[in-house]
């Protein structure tokens, strides 16, 4: 199958640098929303089968505009939420934001047992995304499958299973709002990666240079 692994569009903690990632997250910006109205024409050549979404706001009003244009619904799926900033919530101060991306470089450095206070080890991470990825796949063995998500899950969850990719590019590349990992493959046989594309599905113009976005930056960006 094809799976269209999309970041969704920028919201307001995304432009201050704070760690949203609990239910239900901040919606989207006036940016996000033009983010998200552009992501139908740059995949209005492929084949979407289905549409899902995680339980956060952010990824449902993302999904939409392309839920209109194709005619397919959007699924809302538990398990492709955020990675949790725990009791670092909310924060956009140095130390949080550290502890946080320092989790992130721990668990691709192989330490999946470690978790930050209040949150989940990666071995949790790794079974709640696997298992949203797994029906995914299920229901679109043939086809694609367009997922909106979130920047740090994507990167983790990309660069930890697909057979080409290190799991160390995790936190050394970004992933802008409405930047999309496309893979094929399949949970039996393994997932290759074969677009990494970092910036906004618009363009360049659809990017914010002056948004501090740490769970979209790669760890020199985030804890400069």
């Amino acid at each position: 199958m094809r799976l269209l692994l999309i970041r969704h569009g920028q919201t307001p903690n995304n432009v201050a640098g704070a760690l949203d990632t609990a239910y239900p997250g901040a919606g989207l910006t006036p940016l996000g929303n033009v983010q998200a109205a552009a992501i139908p024409r740059v995949l209005a050549d492929e084949s979407i089968g289905g549409i899902y979404a995680s339980v956060l706001t952010r990824t449902q009003l993302t999904a939409a505009p392309l839920a209109r244009a194709t005619d397919v619904g959007i699924q809302i799926i538990d398990g492709v939420h955020e990675i949790p900033a725990g009791d670092f919530e909310m924060r956009n101060d140095h130390e949080a934001v550290g502890a946080y991306v320092g989790a992130l470089r721990r668990w691709s450095e192989g330490d999946m047992a470690f978790a930050l206070s209040g949150g989940e080890s990666g071995h949790d991470f790794f079974a709640r995304y696997d298992a949203a990825i797994d029906r995914v796949a299920s229901e679109n063995a043939d086809g694609t499958a367009v997922v909106v998500s979130h920047g740090a899950a994507i990167r983790v969850w990309a660069a930890g299973r697909a057979i080409n990719v290190e799991p160390q590019q995790a936190v050394q590349r970004g992933l802008h709002n409405t930047g999309l990992f496309a893979l094929e493959g399949d949970p039996e046989r393994g997932w290759t990666l074969v677009n990494w594309h970092e910036e906004p599905l618009g363009g360049l113009d659809l990017e914010d240079p002056a948004a501090h976005d740490v769970t979209g930056e790669t760890a020199a960006e985030s804890t400069a």
